[in-house]
């Protein structure tokens, strides 16, 4: 075969053929954020997450755990990477050196930015992502922009100072041509970007509808949306926490409009195993037996001692078998339900040896 696309392409440094790797949109990994089902909405697999080199946003009203979420995220990354380093671009001037610590974050590997406008966020995050390119060594990098709804444009700075209260109706072209320079140059870094981005109601809307603040910009160029709510989480009268359904609003690697349930508790934070036993009930997996659950064993309980000790009730071989449902209740594709039934496989077949 003629290899005229090579010959085509050759001399462009932007330029490759797909077969020979090299092309700086494809999948670099994942980052863990904390919680097994959150990770499987997001990339198909328990033990996949955020995507390694994309945009993922997080989106929702007021206290919906949008900044604990990217915080968890934070502190895993920087967990795997000892010589790794976030870039945080706080527009609400909210996060603190207590608050990072406070969730085991080593603040020396943070660098708090807190730009003014749109404009100021495009030029800091651009020139220092030109910089990271020309380094030799380029450790692990993260950028977090929390959140999008709270920047300004400079004529709405400008604007105000004067005492106008105008709207600026070039704010969302601004953003849409400032995720189209940072979407490529952080696929070329291989540097992920979490955004945190508030929503609001569509008024006149023939049934309530909720739309992400900002224009179509980062809808085009995040390769996951994810749509927090929340309830109260109770035990009795007392408030512990916040049970929130994440909705995958939008996903280049999952099926789009899947909802899971995490648990968010104010003492010990996301809960890693919580929705799980959803997903092993959908699935056959643990079997619910009027009020109470049947494991494989034989065993009845109830879902609370199994969501209060999940280590006890869910083996090695369950994980197995729910790692191969969610790759079906996630994924595209049979590629990757295959690859997670031949690692049940092995799992059954070293347990059974």
């Amino acid at each position: 075969m003629s290899n005229f696309l090579g010959d085509l392409v050759k001399g462009f440094d932007n330029a490759n053929i797909l077969e020979d790797g090299g092309n700086s949109s494809e999948y670099s990994g994942s980052i863990d954020t904390g919680s097994y089902i959150m990770n499987a909405v997001l990339s198909g697999s328990m033990y996949g997450g955020v995507p390694n080199n994309k945009i993922t946003a997080f989106a929702g009203e007021s206290a919906t755990g949008k900044t604990f979420f990217v915080l968890g995220v934070l502190k895993t990354f920087l967990d795997q990477n000892p010589e790794g380093g976030v870039i945080y671009f706080d527009t609400e001037a909210a996060v603190t050196k207590k608050m990072m610590t406070d969730r085991g974050i080593d603040a020396k590997r943070v660098a708090i930015v807190e730009p003014q406008s749109i404009e100021e966020f495009r030029t800091q995050a651009v020139r220092m992502l030109d910089q990271y390119l020309e380094t030799k060594e380029q450790p692990p990098m993260m950028m977090v922009l929390d959140s999008l709804g709270m920047l300004s444009s400079e004529k709405e700075l400008e604007d105000t100072a004067k005492g106008e209260n105008k709207r600026d109706m070039t704010k969302a072209q601004l953003l849409r041509g400032t995720f189209r320079v940072l979407s490529l140059k952080l696929a070329k870094a291989n540097v992920p970007m979490l955004v945190t981005n508030h929503v609001y109601d569509v008024v006149g809307a023939y049934v309530p509808t909720k739309e992400i603040s900002g224009g179509s910009g980062l809808k085009y160029a995040a390769s996951s949306i994810c749509m927090l709510t929340k309830k109260k989480d109770k035990d009795g009268t007392d408030v512990i926490g916040n049970l929130i359904k994440v909705r995958m609003h939008k996903s280049r690697f999952t099926k789009e409009n899947k909802d899971v349930l995490v648990k968010l508790s104010y003492d010990s934070g996301l809960d890693r195993y919580y929705g799980l036993l959803d997903l092993a009930e959908k699935y056959d997996i643990i079997k619910k037996v009027s009020t109470r659950y049947e494991l494989p064993d034989g065993r009845k309980v109830f879902a609370k001692a199994i969501n209060e000790n999940p280590e006890q009730y869910f083996t090695d071989d369950i994980m197995a078998q729910l790692e191969v449902a969610a790759s079906r209740e996630f994924m595209y594709g049979q590629v990757g339900v295959d690859e997670a039934i031949e690692e049940a496989d092995d799992v059954s077949e070293t347990q059974s040896g």
